[in-house]
């Protein structure tokens, strides 16, 4: 990744009315290339920059792919992430996947340049007055400010997707948006689309009827007819097999659907929020997951912050944590080491990872182990989980390779160890695929017994292919 200065792009302060976060406009202009003198502004988190008519910065350059490139502002500056495009993103003249902009700086998508600046003005984002919203916690001014767009989306029947890491409170954040709905008192459905199997998630989203099936012995609803008159919760809808997407697709558009065997459709009044902590943009690059889909879903985005940029937010959830899980001898105190402990952490499961940490040492009754044990134990299991295996390395001799890590990542919480897991298998089985077929790629695709570009996919997920 190429650092840059990120520059003071976000001031919380007093106005009228209450608190706010002033966020810097970052201004863009394209310099060179066939939109010349075409301007747009990051003014919130986010900004697409493509071929496609709905880009944020729509481009007729032919060397910009549909899905380039998107604009990101983190606490640290303005990340620009190349969604897999065609003939690449480029900062500096360096050609980049991810990358920090400097100020007054420069990026190339395709052939077309585009100058970043960052504005006097400010645009103002009002902060939530409670340090609670449902049932997630926050002081720092990431959070109130989601708090108050969550606040004012809920107001509405608007789609939502919520982008974050895993244990940043997604679906709390889904069920404070129904919450604080007019479709309060109606249900709250959950499909977690990345642990049903595929062969069973159809039957969860649509229902089915007797017979339509082997097994089928009773008629049954799905989740959209569950949900009438409130909301469905779509959890990692960026692990949705994508023959699966098109009927999704007509379902959010319709809001109607037909159940297995049937030969009707049935009308739903639902309200959709999806969650993901894969980049759809980039799926949508890949072709994994449909660009229609995604506009769909995406009508209002926002993102969950991950713990590492809200530090602040530590000592309070702590505290709330040990209220909320200790009781009588099994209180835990709370010391100004233990929290410095926990503040240095890099935290890769966030607030999910943190509970467990704090349940822990409750249990243990050992301040102790949060501040030295535990979340040491955590980190090196995800450090370890992570440690990409060489070339050279086999599944016999790789001591950081699936069966060794699943220890220590009993530690974690069930899906970041699920994904950390998966994560060392693949990266083991490819390097060992690689040496027996000794880097062909098409004997290696036909011994795995996987389609070539899917292959190529996955070497370049963990930047295993030859350059």
């Amino acid at each position: 990744m190429v650092n840059g200065d990120s520059g003071a792009t976000r001031v919380m302060t007093q106005q009228r009315g209450g608190e706010v976060l002033l966020q810097r406009k970052i201004e863009l202009e394209v310099v060179d290339g066939p939109d010349q003198g075409k301007r747009a502004a990051l003014t919130d988190e986010r900004l697409s920059i493509g071929s496609h008519p709905q880009s944020d910065l729509a481009l007729s350059d032919e060397t910009v792919s549909r899905q380039h490139a998107e604009l990101r502002l983190s606490p640290k500056g303005v990340l620009v992430v190349d969604l897999d495009s065609t003939n690449g993103t480029a900062v500096g003249g360096v050609r980049v996947r991810e990358a920090f902009v400097p100020e007054q700086g420069e990026l190339r998508v395709g052939k077309t340049r585009i100058r970043l600046r960052v504005s006097d003005e400010t645009v103002s984002h009002p902060l939530f007055g409670e340090t609670r919203f449902g049932s997630m916690i926050g002081n720092s001014p990431l959070m109130r400010a989601l708090f108050s767009k969550l606040e004012r989306v809920g107001k509405t029947d608007a789609t939502v997707l919520l982008n974050g890491e895993s244990g940043t409170g997604k679906e709390l954040a889904a069920r404070a948006v129904h919450d604080a709905s007019a479709r309060a008192e109606g249900p709250f459905v959950v499909v977690d689309c990345g642990a049903l199997p595929s062969t069973l998630i159809e039957s969860e989203l649509f229902g089915h009827e007797k017979g339509a099936f082997t097994g089928a012995a009773h008629s049954r609803q799905g989740a959209f007819e569950q949900a009438d008159g409130g909301t469905l919760f779509l959890d990692e809808i960026g692990e949705l097999e994508l023959e699966l997407q098109p009927r999704l697709l007509r379902a959010l558009e319709s809001r109607e659907v037909r159940r297995l065997g049937a030969n009707r459709t049935r009308p739903v009044n639902i309200r959709v929020v999806a969650a993901t902590n894969r980049d759809l943009g980039r799926r949508v690059a890949e072709g994994a997951f449909r660009e229609d889909l995604y506009y769909r879903l995406a009508v209002v985005q926002l993102t969950m912050p991950s713990l590492r940029d809200r530090r602040e937010d530590i000592p309070l959830l702590v505290r709330y944590f040990i209220e909320q899980l200790g009781s009588g001898d099994a209180a835990l105190s709370v010391s100004d080491a233990m929290l410095s402990a926990l503040a240095a952490r890099p935290w890769p499961g966030n607030v999910r990872e943190l509970r467990n940490v704090v349940e822990r040492a409750i249990a243990l009754g050992d301040e102790d182990v949060v501040a030295h044990g535990v979340a040491a134990a955590a980190a090196s299991a995800a450090a370890g989980a992570t440690t990409p295996a060489t070339s050279g390395e086999t599944s016999g001799s790789n001591d950081n390779d699936a069966g060794a890590l699943i220890p220590t990542l009993r530690e974690l919480p069930y899906k970041i160890a699920r994904a950390q897991l998966l994560e060392a298998f693949e990266r083991d089985y490819l390097a060992a695929l690689l040496e027996r077929r000794e880097g062909n790629l098409t004997q290696s695709a036909r011994e795995a017994e996987i389609d070539r570009v899917y292959l190529l996919r996955l070497l370049d997920k963990y930047d295993m292919r030859k350059k």
